[in-house]
């Protein structure tokens, strides 16, 4: 089930299969080396003679930069603006392919599992597994949020 129609959601009104799209956020290279220089300071990130002789050949972002848009992107749809009470993790991550200045990122965002709280009544955590895409429509970053919700 897709949805392109963002509302407020709460626990209780996200269905197990449910998928949210974002809009998309391109990368400039002073983007992928200012969060690399302050998160990832690699080589392959920040060096341009460095990463043009890695197996990457030219600088890439960070995965965690990836992370981070994808990340964005949905929390930036308001979905949850009412209902979030922060995280619980990040599980399964995993980098498909590399991303570079120019490419533009998207997400889809899948509500996996539901699990109301046993012990308050008032939230429980959302399941859901973000998948990353370039503008090619090329899956490059994958992973599981664990958000904390009011019902």
């Amino acid at each position: 089930m897709r949805n392109r129609h963002l509302s407020l959601k709460s626990l209780d009104d996200l269905v197990v299969g449910e998928v949210f799209e974002t809009q998309g956020y391109t990368l400039a290279q002073a983007d992928i080396t200012s969060f690399a220089f302050s998160f990832d300071p690699q080589p392959f990130h920040i060096d341009e003679v460095a990463a043009s002789q890695s197996i990457f050949g030219g600088i890439i972002a960070s995965g965690f930069h990836s992370i981070a848009i994808c990340f964005r992107l949905f929390i930036q749809c308001g979905i949850f603006a009412r209902s979030s009470l922060g995280g619980t993790g990040l599980d399964e991550v995993r980098w498909f392919a590399p991303v570079r200045a120019g490419d533009t990122l998207t997400a889809e965002v899948e509500v996996t599992k539901l699990v109301p709280s046993t012990s308050k009544e008032d939230r429980g955590v959302a399941v859901l597994q973000y998948r990353g895409y370039n503008q090619r429509k090329e899956l490059v970053v994958s992973f599981y949020g664990n958000h904390y919700l009011l019902r």
